[in-house]
């Protein structure tokens, strides 16, 4: 999500195209007020991803964005008034072609039922949740997603778990409020790998109190690590121990900072003895493994390849990782070609 004033088209477009950089597929857009939604015209036509209009309770919004060019509108329709306003609002997403995104947060829920249930639970996000959606499909509007957020993981976890049991929609996952780049990962990573390893969940958001594209890198890491995605360089290694032959910590925070330019899915093995090393090479597109007697063994495409000095092997391994990249990537635009030519 972006977090410029979205008044200011050209700051929020650059975000955005950072977020997109960095391989967001949706972007969701704060739309407060008619400023907002006046320049989200000129955003929505130069971004490359779809965006979400983040309307809050404000029902004008919801239809200005929806002409504007939102893809989808973030609004929970019990919350913005009258019968007559929700109708209108529908009617803008239905001539627009614009989907809805329900969202439930443990922080916002209704009054009543904050009164029923005592405190926040998954039982009333849940409820809230189904309430929102029974409106927009009494109007014969099917086309939304639904989220049910909180900042507490097995709060989430539990609320998303009974929510997939009692409807089938597209479900949007997040751990809201996560907190800072550290512990808002954490507690991301176990909520959402929870979700998202027993099947449930279809988006993903990351909450941190972080630059938005740190959200975006975390996403994927996720992801990457549940095999659901591939994107850039995954790379595997070693914790560091007595028997390292090189600096692992050292060597693997420049290889990230060298390759973070590379999109293209492959995997780089970085390990610091023999012990794990050519196991985990084997199973690699490129790896470096040893590295005693100041070098070590270089793998390409799972084969022990050359020898390499330890000095010159972050320029060795960049090289490396970005050839193959290439292929990957010219051998994706002949399948991609392949198949329009086959249609």
């Amino acid at each position: 999500m972006t977090n410029t004033i979205t008044g200011d088209a050209k700051a929020t477009l650059e975000q955005i195209r950072q977020l997109e950089e960095a391989g967001a597929d949706i972007v969701r857009v704060s739309c407060p007020d008619e400023d907002a939604t006046a320049a989200f015209r000129t955003i929505a036509r130069e971004a490359k991803v779809p965006l979400v209009a983040d309307i809050h309770f404000h029902y004008k919004r919801g239809i200005e964005a929806a002409k504007a060019g939102a893809a989808c509108l973030r609004i929970n329709p019990g919350n913005i008034g009258s019968p007559q306003r929700v109708r209108d609002v529908i009617q803008a997403a239905r001539d627009h072609g614009c989907s809805m995104r329900i969202g439930v947060n443990a922080g916002s829920l209704e009054k009543e039922l904050l009164e029923r249930y005592g405190e926040p639970c998954p039982e009333a996000m849940v409820e809230s949740a189904l309430s929102h959606a029974r409106i927009l499909q009494d109007h014969d509007f099917h086309e939304f997603k639904i989220s049910v957020k909180a900042s507490d993981v097995f709060m989430t976890v539990a609320a998303y778990q009974m929510l997939s049991e009692a409807i089938d929609c597209p479900l949007h996952l997040g751990i809201t409020e996560a907190g800072a780049l550290r512990s808002g990962t954490i507690k991301s990573s176990i909520g959402m790998g929870n979700l998202l390893w027993a099947g449930i969940g279809d988006t993903i958001r990351v909450s941190l109190a972080a630059d938005p594209v740190e959200e975006i890198k975390v996403g994927f890491d996720i992801l990457k690590s549940l095999g659901l995605r591939h994107r850039g360089v995954n790379i595997i290694a070693c914790p560091s121990c007595a028997r390292q032959g090189f600096n692992v910590i050292e060597t693997v925070n420049k290889l990230e900072e060298r390759l973070k330019h590379i999109s293209a899915p492959m995997s780089l093995s970085i390990i610091g003895c023999v012990v794990n090393g050519p196991g985990e090479a084997l199973m690699t597109d490129v790896g470096f493994t040893g590295g005693g007697k100041g070098s070590g063994m270089v793998y390409v495409a799972g084969k022990p390849d050359h020898k390499q000095d330890n000095d010159g092997m972050v320029d060795h391994i960049v090289a490396l990782v970005e050839a193959r990249a290439a292929e990957i990537e010219a051998a994706e635009r002949v399948r991609v070609a392949a198949l329009e030519a086959a249609e």
